[in-house]
């Protein structure tokens, strides 16, 4: 088997199901009915990721989650939820969240968002921590020092804080997308109406900085975000 998988779902038959499916495709599932199970469950296994529903009985999925950052700061976490208010995504974010799924889904799309979860968290070097220096095809960015140079030339850019900012989480999801609320809550610290306009300037200004490389685009991804795409 694969990766290890807590899935904490209270439906019992959708979360049979979801076991099976995530089972067919190589993945160890642990299923659990409530968030204190799910809680149990985590403390006494090793697990790779955890995919807790938001709305459960006895601990909801976000004072699971919470629970489960006491123990590991770094469990990546995916929430399950048939809530779609902005507070509760943002909330979910906030506490640490890797990604916000609402129900109902496309199962494969939920396999998708798995997988770019765990590119993610393999690689050390793409730690806000850890990682300062980026190669984007033709260009370099040094985050720290907020240049983007392009390298056949030499000629650079001083990108603005924010700019820098934003252009770092989509080097971090380099061909995956980057969530609009995470991005609103890491670097603006609200998502609202003028902030979401702003971030939109700041993206239309970073695709002016990269239009030099023919091979790099970033997309808006409908109702989700944006994604910086390098074609091989």
């Amino acid at each position: 088997m694969g990766n290890k998988i807590l899935l904490v779902e209270d439906d019992q038959n959708f979360g049979d199901v979801l076991k099976s499916y995530l089972e067919m495709h190589d993945f160890e599932v642990t299923l659990a009915t409530d968030g204190e199970a799910g809680y149990e469950a985590f403390r006494k296994g090793s697990f790779d990721l955890c995919i807790t529903d938001v709305m459960m009985p006895k601990k909801d999925g976000f004072s699971l989650a919470k629970d489960i950052r006491n123990h590991n700061k770094e469990m990546p976490i995916i929430f399950l939820t048939a809530k779609i208010l902005k507070e509760d995504v943002l909330e979910g974010f906030k506490l640490g969240g890797d990604d916000y799924i609402t129900k109902p889904f496309n199962s494969e799309e939920l396999l998708l968002r798995i997988k770019a979860v765990m590119r993610r968290v393999s690689k050390p070097e793409a730690s806000p921590e850890n990682q300062r220096e980026f190669n984007i095809g033709d260009f370099h960015f040094d985050f720290a020092l907020r240049i983007l140079t392009y390298t056949p030339d030499g000629s650079t850019d001083k990108l603005s804080p924010k700019e820098a900012q934003l252009l770092r989480l989509l080097c971090f999801r380099v061909n995956d997308v980057l969530q609009r609320s995470e991005a609103l809550t890491k670097i603006w610290e609200d998502d609202n109406y003028f902030t979401a306009r702003s971030m939109d300037v700041f993206i239309t200004k970073i695709r002016k900085y990269l239009a030099k490389d023919n091979n790099i685009e970033i997309q808006n991804i409908h109702g989700n975000g944006f994604r910086l795409y390098i074609k091989e």
